[in-house]
Formats: C-alpha cells, structure tokens, sequence
C-alpha cells in the first residue's frame, strides 16, 4: 500500500494531462500511486494513458461526463494511501513537493492536513514572478506564519490561503468529512476548507512555493461566470457561523454574489431570476442594483451593447 495518493482529475486536457503526470513521476519521494480520473474525455486522453507504463499509475475512465466534484469523489474513493492529495490537470507539482510535506505530516501526528505556497505559471508553461508575488498577498499568504495554523476557518473562509492543489491530506481526515460535497462544479475546494475548519482540524501552513497553478484564458467568459456565482451563492448559503464577525462576512458576500449573478443573468436575457437576484443583492450595491433593474427591461439587443460599453 503506497504511502500517498495522488489524484489528477481531468476532461479533455490532453494536451495539459502529460505535464500534470510528468511532475508527479519527478518527485524525490517515490511511495505515492497515482489515480488519473477522467470525467467522460473526448479527446486523447484515453489514447495518451494507454501509452503509460509505469505501474503506480491508475487510470479510472467515466464513460461520460459525471460532473467535477463526483469525479474527484471517485478519486478518493478509489485512493488507498494514508495521505493524500488532489491537483487539477492543468497544474504542476514541483519535485519536491511530496517529500516536503510529507515530512510535515509524518512528523506532526496532530496536523490533519499541510499547505504551501505556489507560483502561478502562464499557457506557456513559465513562471510569471509579479503575478506570483500577487497571489500570495492577495491570498495573505505573505502574512501567514509556519507552522500550525491559528483561528483556521478566519484562514479558509475570509483569507482562503489555502489552495487544494497545494495541499496534503490525511485520507481519514478527509474521510470524516465526507471529503467534498456531490454534484459541485466550482467552490468544492473553499467548502470542504471551511467543513474542515469547523470539524475542528488542524492545519500546518509551509509557505514555500511547491506547487504551480496555471491561468489561462479557459477560466473566463460569462457562462463560466454564471456557473461559478451559482455555486458560489450555494456555497456560502450552506453555512451560518456562530462568530458575528465572520456572519457579518458572509452574508456580505452572499449579497455581492447575488448581485453578479443577477447582472450577468440579465446581460444574458434571464430577466426573472436576474431581477429576483439584484434584489436579493441590493445591500452590496443599491445603485448598481437599479441599473441592473433598468436594463432588465431594455431588449437583450440593446443591453449587451451597454454591458459592453461599461466593461471597456
């Protein structure tokens, strides 16, 4: 039994997939199986994995698309090591990744799960420095002491330093939380942090850069954007926190999401559940709300000239 998991879900990324896997097989610490999760690929990917030899690979193929969250949860259903880790197929490990955090894990029996810092790297595979630096402090990653983590859901839900793909897990921990949620296409990551948190587990941060996350032009777009807001409201719907401050936060939250959801709905034409939304989100902006209301009631062929001329 391999000592980590390793999970790379993927869908139609053949020509990211073999960068993702090659940083695995480069790691300095070798006791690890990894489990490729393919959520109904069209592509070569298929033919791609076929092509792998190496005996700690496993190849778990849906016939089709079963959505993100259910394709992970096949990952860690099928995982057989204590720890364990999930990074997306567009993404890298740096060599020694594993070897780091694993320490940390083997070391401190109390620690649940351990996270590090990471670059952020360009479709051409390079590191970008300025948006690096960026990200960490944006994420306040810059102002997170080692070691363990202190007033961790503050850390995951307001801040949210951590990163899943930069993360390593204790199996059973994950396990005792049912690991993420079914049938969520985006936030599965900040909702199992913040389920974490108040099942009171205990996180250690490493603030060295072990992990590379890439941006890309597929993470935009208005329909990416509607999908991503929906599941952003049901995430922050599912939680009510008995701190005052952190309710005070999320409810902030909720109000600004509903508000760009609404917005983007009625860019789109989706006048009822738009104008319901902008309602539900005037508190993050009145003004804006009641543009949003005025244009719901302009034609779809005049309003997306205004949506643009705003964004420019």
């Amino acid at each position: 039994m391999p000592k980590v998991s390793v999970c790379i879900p993927t869908f139609n990324r053949s020509h990211l997939l073999p960068f993702a896997i090659d940083s695995v097989l480069r790691q300095t610490y070798s006791d690890w199986e990894l489990i490729v999760c393919d959520d109904g690929s069209t592509d070569d990917t298929a033919k791609f994995m076929a092509m792998l030899s190496d005996d700690r690979i496993r190849y778990l193929r849906h016939p089709h698309n079963i959505g993100k969250s259910n394709n992970m949860r096949a990952g860690f259903e099928a995982a057989t090591g204590e720890y364990f880790l999930k990074f997306d197929d567009d993404d890298r490990l740096t060599p020694e990744f594993l070897e780091r955090t694993c320490a940390i894990l083997d070391q401190h029996p109390t620690v649940d799960f351990v996270g590090t810092d990471h670059w952020i790297i360009n479709a051409q595979h390079q590191r970008d420095e300025a948006a690096t630096a960026s990200n960490s402090q944006k994420w306040q990653r810059t102002s997170l002491a080692a070691g363990n983590v202190e007033n961790l859901l503050e850390v995951v839900f307001v801040h949210q330093s951590f990163q899943i793909g930069a993360t390593l897990f204790r199996h059973a921990a994950l396990r005792q939380v049912n690991f993420m949620r079914p049938d969520w296409q985006n936030c599965e990551d900040n909702d199992l942090f913040v389920r974490l948190a108040l099942a009171h587990k205990t996180a250690y941060y490493l603030p060295d850069r072990l992990m590379e996350y890439r941006v890309h032009p597929e993470q935009q777009g208005t329909q990416r954007a509607i999908a991503y807001l929906t599941d952003k409201i049901r995430y922050l719907e599912s939680f009510e926190f008995p701190s005052n401050e952190l309710e005070t936060i999320r409810r902030s939250r909720l109000a600004e999401s509903q508000l760009l959801l609404g917005l983007r709905l009625v860019e789109v034409g989706e006048d009822h559940q738009g104008r319901s939304l902008l309602q539900r989100g005037r508190s993050a902006s009145a003004s804006k709300a009641h543009v949003g209301l005025w244009l719901s009631r302009l034609p779809l062929s005049l309003r997306q000239p205004i949506y643009q001329w705003i964004r420019r």
